[in-house]
């Protein structure tokens, strides 16, 4: 085993990485890895988590497998270690049959000290069985807290990691977020066994940001923010909205004001996308008007506005959001522009994530009876049963959490294929049996559009050959260079794992656990009207939530400066017209099989689409956003009376 002196780890810290001493937290983290434990790294945003983990995974002998959420952030991590000469990888949708190969060699080889993989990348069974056969070292989980059930950033497949890391006898596991609650970090604990002494957590007290509220109505905010952007015209700015466009038309109104801005989304296309991201990283474009699509992996220092044109989601993203401001600890400001109105916007979401029980019983009943082993299309699950892709996802965990099921491996129902240089040239290489056999696969085909959809199933059962068989093919000839394959339509596999006697009883306890994410999304919603309504030190506010009292008040947040608090302004209740209920009333005549159930019906009227209203087309009809701001209780209490009518 390497040393562990101050000395040893002194000296490999600035040959590895470059650095003289570590950061705050950072050796405490590694000496528990390095000595066998596993730990919990709380680290606000900018605090140096990943150094946590890539330090140790260079002393210890086998792989680190990191867990990561985006591929953006994968890809940026095992670009800057290569460049260090540190030997890392990722594997991920976005590289090639080549690139993928090289990955697992080096694997194989025992030549990787770092693999980067998406949770998702866990649900492959042929993958779990490959890391069963290697030494693993330790697993790194950034973003940690999708695996509580109090997390507000909730990702299905983050909860199995906690029985992964036990099947794979994984000696140590780090977890790492930026943004734990109490409830939220002692539910990581018991996950993982990590003992309470492991558990490091920084300050979330920034001294250099100041934190203010202005309480305002909607008419009122473009103006408050061109005020404030003028006032601070040298400065980079993230401005957060909650919706795609309003990023456009905040960042077109900006823009005929003369302010540089521009907006950032995840409707925007790649390319788009990264020329904005490199355009702020530059300087060339100071202001952002941005979705919470942006900000993951932004590392710019001199950061010196995060405005909130709307309310955050949850203080646990506000917290993320004004911690990518004054990171070279130059003074910054956060500000919000609180106007309660966005709470029906806000809680819309949440309620339009919740399935119907009926979706839900449908869903479950349909998996039951797919027999001992079956694949599915979350896509075609989430627009038959009228149910989000998300909360499909989310479902087919619980039911692996509940035992009833296991996944076994994804894989496409489909390739789109087209040939560089035609079908006899491509066959010549091959023996006549073979060649046979790729005329018959190529034959039963579906032409269209200048492509060749093969589907593996479909054309095995038609020449009489197995799926793999046919699917090999088409991937042998893409590695080849001969074919172009577009994969599509991917499905899951899973293995039924044990029988369940009573249906009824199962869909009654998941709908139960989306309930609860519903109420306690909704709950993070009145977190965040707290902290803007606070009378109090509003740093004082935020460190309380994060566990952390504060006895002395900031001194340079709004409440120190003297701006009293007050109720958010918000717009009069809606009152139901008469013409607005026969809308209503037309619409349930019209007895639309994607609005049959109360609650379908409620996120129609609120503008909220879901996969079988966007399969009938239903936001061309005049009733849909009927009631895009009103509040979807007050909504849906109105269709209840008017089906029970």
């Amino acid at each position: 085993m390497p040393s562990h002196s101050a000395k040893a780890l002194s000296a490999n810290l600035e040959k590895w990485f470059g650095f003289g001493l570590f950061r705050d937290g950072q050796e405490k983290v590694v000496r528990c890895l390095l000595e066998g434990r596993s730990s919990l790294a709380v680290f606000p945003t900018g605090g140096g988590k990943s150094l946590c983990y890539q330090f140790p995974a260079m002393m210890l002998d086998g792989v680190t497998l990191v867990i990561s959420p985006l591929i953006a952030l994968m890809k940026d991590q095992v670009d800057a270690l290569l460049a260090r000469g540190l030997p890392a990888a990722r594997l991920d949708s976005s590289l090639t049959l080549e690139e993928t190969t090289a990955v697992f060699d080096q694997l194989s080889e025992g030549t990787l000290k770092l693999l980067y993989i998406a949770p998702e990348r866990l649900s492959n069974e042929g993958f779990l069985k490959r890391l069963g056969g290697l030494p693993i070292a330790m697993l790194a989980i950034d973003e940690a807290h999708c695996i509580s059930e109090w997390g507000h950033n909730f990702r299905p497949d983050y909860l199995k990691l906690a029985r992964l890391a036990k099947t794979l006898k994984i000696p140590r596991v780090l977890a790492l977020t930026a943004t734990a609650t109490p409830p939220v970090a002692e539910d990581i604990r018991k996950a993982f066994d990590i003992a309470p002494k492991d558990h490091v957590q920084l300050s979330f007290r920034r001294s250099n940001l100041e934190l203010r509220i202005t309480p305002c109505s909607e008419k009122e905010r473009r103006a408050f923010l061109l005020q404030r952007l003028r006032e601070r015209s040298d400065i980079s700015a993230i401005v957060y909205v909650t919706l795609q466009h309003t990023a456009e038309s905040v960042a077109t109104f900006l823009q005929k004001a003369g302010v540089k801005a521009r907006a950032y989304h995840a409707g925007l296309n790649a390319e788009v996308r990264v020329s904005c991201q490199d355009a702020f990283m530059s300087g060339e474009m100071p202001i952002i008007v941005a979705t919470i699509a942006f900000g993951m992996g932004i590392d710019k220092s001199d950061i010196r506005g995060i405005y909130h044109y709307n309310l955050p989601k949850s203080l646990e993203n506000y917290s993320q959001e004004i911690g990518r401001a004054g990171r070279d600890g130059g003074a910054a400001v956060c500000e919000m522009f609180a106007c309660a109105d966005d709470l029906i916007t806000l809680e819309n979401f949440a309620y339009g994530d919740t399935p119907s029980p009926r979706g839900l019983e449908h869903l479950v009943d349909h998996l039951l009876r797919q027999g001992d082993e079956f694949d599915v299309s979350f896509y075609d699950l989430s627009v038959t049963n009228d149910i989000r892709l998300l909360v499909v996802s989310t479902l087919m965990t619980y039911l692996e959490l509940e035992g009833v099921i296991t996944a076994t491996r994804p894989f496409y129902n489909a390739f789109r294929t087209k040939f560089l240089r035609g079908l006899e040239f491509l066959v010549k290489g091959y023996d006549q049996d073979e060649q046979d056999f790729l005329r018959q696969v190529f034959a039963a085909g579906k032409s269209g559009w200048g492509w060749l959809t093969i589907q593996p199933d479909a054309v095995g059962e038609a020449i009489g050959q197995p799926r793999e068989r046919v699917a090999k093919a088409v991937n042998d000839l893409e590695a080849a260079g001969d074919l172009i394959v577009k994969p599509t339509g991917i499905r899951q596999g899973y293995r039924v794992l044990k029988q369940v006697s009573n249906p009824r009883a199962l869909a009654d306890r998941l709908n139960e656990l989306f309930r609860k994410r519903e109420a306690q999304d909704i709950d993070r919603l009145r977190r965040v009207v707290a902290l803007a309504e606070e009378p109090g030190c509003l740093t004082q506010y935020l460190l309380t939530y994060f566990g952390e009292p504060s006895e002395e008040p900031c001194g340079h947040c709004s409440r120190c400066h003297g701006e009293p608090a007050g109720p958010l302004p918000r717009s009069s209740d809606h009152e139901f017209s008469e013409d607005e209920i026969e809308e209503v009333q037309g619409v349930i005549r019209d007895k639309v099989p994607a609005l049959r159930s109360s609650r379908q019906l409620s996120r129609f009227l609120c503008g909220l689409s879901s996969p079988a209203a966007r399969r009938a087309r239903l936001s061309r009809r005049d009733e849909f956003g009927l009631f895009d701001c009103v509040p979807f209780g007050q909504v849906l209490e109105l269709v209840d009376s008017l089906i029970l009518e």
